[in-house]
């Protein structure tokens, strides 16, 4: 449970640096936006690759960096 907090922490500020939107990302939507975004890569993208802690990090990778930009854009629309 915990080294999945923490795996979910990393991809979750992976993909906040990949998209220049970490920076307002706290911990906690770390780990939120890494496992979610997991979630979501494998389910679209199926479990290939290398895994850690269950999780296959290119998919889960891929799919942060789809949640990440999806909530992004929404809340910027939400403030415009």
């Amino acid at each position: 449970m915990i080294w999945s907090l923490i795996v979910g922490a990393v991809i979750g500020a992976i993909a906040g640096a990949i998209t220049n939107r970490g920076e307002s990302m706290g911990w906690i939507s770390n780990i939120v936006a890494g496992l979610v975004g997991s979630a979501i890569g494998q389910g679209l993208l199926g479990h290939w690759g290398p895994s850690l802690a269950g999780m296959a990090i290119i998919p889960s990778l891929i799919g942060a960096v789809i949640l990440v930009l999806v909530v992004s854009w929404v809340i910027g629309k939400r403030q415009s």
